[in-house]
């Protein structure tokens, strides 16, 4: 890149947004964050500068609100890229406060689209979800998978954003990706950085590290009877980093003017669905500390199995994952004890 490619990342100091956000400037883009820190924390940004040795400024501000984003187009005109990844994710808290999870994902995005268009923004990245299947009726699940119900609100506000998306698009001069990824997992190789927990973690992973160090007496297995191998539920997990590899190469397909259509749309995911039984196993194994568990009713908002056929991605992105398992319950430990090592 001569000069080098501009890209919002709304939720970079979130999750998976921070993960991309270093991918991103490792692989010489320009970054520039909107995150209004109620899921992350400040120090976020300070990992971000520090893993990757570049510059990272993020605006802490609502995109719900238009005149706050406002200001991070106004101070980046040259924007030309949004990876949109401001949303809450947690499944259990969206059966519990839909409307909190409407809100806030649904009208993020439409603010988003609004200014990225008013802006110039050329190429768009959505961060969808596999949610969107539901309890598909085939496995493993292609894009072009029939849509399910959604078994809670948070999947069915993925729903609905792809949906906006694709009608927006028609009148649009954007390019678009929605990316549905599975299970991401693990954290940064450096051990700097990984997921941090907001109230009580609904995801397994930290479950399981969280027990393990000792923060909690137990963890539950919801449901010991689905029709899987083991009885309990299968998903595909997925290494945070092969899925931030995945958003960068999504937005050079789109800047490289790869794309045959405005709105396409691939699976982020493995391939593999693994029980959550076996992910149990895996920690063991890997970490030699052993988990107090029990097999508890099946939780609301579940889907039974789900995993990806991710042979669109493959082809049409040239990704591929680079992470086992293994490497998702290591550096998911690592990162459990550098939480409690700096008292984060």
């Amino acid at each position: 890149m001569d000069k080098k490619y501009k890209v919002l990342v709304t939720g970079g100091c979130g999750y998976i947004g921070s993960h991309t956000s270093i991918d991103l400037l490792e692989k010489d883009f320009e970054v520039v964050s909107a995150d209004s820190l109620v899921r992350s924390k400040p120090f976020v940004a300070d990992r971000v500068r520090e893993i990757s040795n570049k510059p990272f400024d993020n605006y802490a501000i609502d995109c719900r609100y238009e005149d706050e984003l406002r200001t991070v187009f106004e101070a980046h005109p040259d924007i030309q890229g949004v990876i949109h990844f401001a949303a809450f994710k947690a499944v259990g808290e969206s059966v519990e406060q839909p409307l909190m999870y409407y809100d806030n994902n649904i009208n993020s995005l439409i603010t988003v689209l609004k200014l990225s268009e008013e802006f110039g923004v050329k190429d768009f990245v959505f961060s969808s979800s596999c949610s969107v299947y539901g309890n598909a009726d085939a496995l493993p699940v292609r894009e072009d998978t029939p849509f399910a119900e959604p078994e809670s609100p948070y999947g069915r506000t993925k729903v609905i954003s792809e949906q906006i998306i694709k009608e927006y698009s028609i009148n649009s001069n954007m390019r678009f990706i929605l990316l549905r990824y599975f299970n991401p997992v693990g954290s940064h190789t450096s051990g700097k950085l990984g997921e941090i927990p907001f109230g009580s973690p609904q995801n397994l992973v930290p479950v399981i590290t969280e027990t393990a160090i000792g923060k909690r007496k137990s963890l539950t297995v919801f449901g010991s009877d689905y029709d899987t191998r083991d009885g309990s539920c299968i998903r595909d997990y997925i290494h945070v980093m092969d899925i931030a590899d995945a958003h960068t190469k999504a937005l050079t397909y789109l800047k490289d003017e790869n794309n045959e259509q405005q709105v396409e749309i691939f699976n982020l995911g493995t391939g593999n669905g693994v029980s959550v039984l076996e992910m149990i196993n895996s920690f063991e194994h890997e970490t030699g500390v052993k988990l107090n568990y029990t097999m508890g009713p099946r939780r609301e908002g579940d889907v039974i199995a789900v995993y990806a056929d991710n042979s669109r991605s493959k082809e049409r992105l040239g990704w591929d994952c680079k992470y086992g398992v293994s490497d998702m319950m290591k550096s998911a430990w690592r990162w459990e004890q550098r939480m409690r090592e700096e008292h984060i």
